[in-house]
């Protein structure tokens, strides 16, 4: 907490305690001992200003230092119960102060700390101090019993009061950050969504020069000798060119004009129908899809998972396969797992693997690791990135329930790993089915 706030609960202690203590010996004519009193509170005043002088107001307080202060504060306030009667002294309930500010805003084990400083203090000021301030030649001398019950409220009040404090800040921070986590996915809708005009004008704009570069690549393959070695050069080229007016007219399709988009097929099937476009890029593609090894599956859940053809997630799981294979050395693993209650699916590539720094940052809009990892340039004529294609992927995936997490293998073993889990009734139509009725 700031250091202001310290210092300015403080003052106000220190305002409080010096008119209590001069109304109850000059007001009340009470016999207290006046000049050791003012001296404990003085004590007080004095650090508030050395405080004040030496660090600004806007200072933020370690726990360490934090937790000090509060302690000292427990102190100061025992030793001036002390000097007035102890437990006797109805201003005993001040002991709840303390705990309850560090309750809502210390760690717990600060917190436990100053309230079990609390409770030995409370403890001895029951038995040990001097009497209670009262008119002169007289003595007033609370019973045992009800001493006893002084000490009692004050425990169960500070514990009471600092528990409460510590709950309600708890619920404060979980609620501070469920709203930044709100703030988030809310702008990362808004970019989405932004992004749409985007693909729309570039499927439109892309549809000319598409159709310029495949018939050119048609006449380059008529012209080159079958035994050419830029004949295969051509038909990579044309291939790439139809894959590229077949994803426009993906985009630019209306929503609902295919049923395709709502046909069920199993995980496997789904997975291969990813894959397919990326064998042709010269690297291996492995795919697995079986039940948890190990896994206790009742008899539903042996069976492999139904799913929908959700567009986002044949694009989201498209665009990983894509990233996999342009790092990959060699092979990329498509592996998919489930049990019971998850599905998990696993695309790994045995590439350089992901930049430590880059990995939580990975998934925003323009970071990207293409320039970093592959060593290219715009000079190189290579595909840089802009890191948009996975900030989609990402994002859809998420949309469709998965958790996205992005690691690297371990050593020795080099290579990226993208891990996409489901809880299975949000991924499986005939769990979903189940748990609907």
């Amino acid at each position: 907490m700031r250091l202001q706030t310290i210092v300015r609960l403080r003052w106000i202690a220190v305002a409080g305690q010096t008119i209590t203590v001069l109304a109850v010996y000059w007001g009340l004519g009470f016999q207290i001992p006046i000049i050791a009193c003012l001296m404990v509170i003085s004590l007080s005043g004095f650090l508030n200003i050395i405080l004040s002088l030496q660090l600004p107001d806007e200072e933020l307080v370690h726990t360490g230092s934090a937790s000090n202060m509060l302690l000292y504060d427990t102190l100061q306030l025992t030793a001036l119960l002390y000097l007035t009667g102890g437990m006797q002294n109805p201003f005993a309930f001040l002991f709840a102060v303390p705990v309850t500010v560090s309750a809502s805003t210390q760690p717990r084990r600060v917190t436990f700390s100053i309230g079990a400083l609390a409770f030995i203090c409370a403890t001895a000021l029951a038995i040990f101090h001097l009497p209670l301030p009262w008119f002169p030649d007289q003595t007033f001398e609370l019973p045992l019993l009800y001493v006893l019950g002084n000490w009692a409220t004050v425990v169960l009040c500070a514990a009471f009061m600092g528990y409460y404090a510590w709950q309600i800040a708890k619920e404060a921070d979980q609620m501070s950050v469920a709203l930044v986590a709100t703030e988030s996915i809310l702008a990362r809708e808004h970019r989405l969504s932004a992004l749409d005009g985007l693909a729309a004008a570039a499927a439109h704009e892309l549809g000319t020069p598409l159709s310029t570069i495949t018939v050119i690549a048609k006449e380059l393959m008529r012209g080159l000798p079958k035994d050419s070695p830029l004949a295969e050069d051509a038909e990579l080229l044309q291939s790439q060119a139809e894959r590229c007016r077949h994803i426009l007219s993906r985009l630019t399709s209306q929503a609902g004009a295919s049923d395709l988009h709502f046909d069920r097929e199993p995980l496997s099937q789904l997975l291969a129908e990813v894959v397919e476009p990326y064998r042709v890029l010269g690297r291996e593609i492995v795919i697995e899809a079986q039940a948890q090894e190990g896994a206790e599956l009742d008899e539903d859940s042996v069976r492999e998972p139904v799913t929908a053809r959700n567009p986002g997630v044949l694009y989201g799981l498209g665009n990983l396969v894509e990233n996999a294979v342009d790092f990959a050395k060699d092979k990329v693993d498509v592996r998919a797992r489930w049990d019971n209650d998850t599905v998990t699916v696993t695309i790994s590539d045995d590439g350089p693997g992901l930049q430590p720094a880059v990995i939580k940052r990975l998934g925003e809009p323009f970071v990207t690791t293409r320039a970093a990892d592959s060593g290219a340039t715009v000079a190189d004529g290579e595909h840089v990135g802009l890191g948009l294609g996975f900030f989609i992927a990402k994002t859809l995936l998420e949309r469709s329930g998965a958790e996205v997490e992005l690691k690297n293998k371990k050593a020795p073993e080099k290579g990226a790993v993208v891990e996409l889990v489901w809880q299975r009734d949000m991924l499986d139509l005939i769990m979903a089915g189940q748990a609907a009725q």
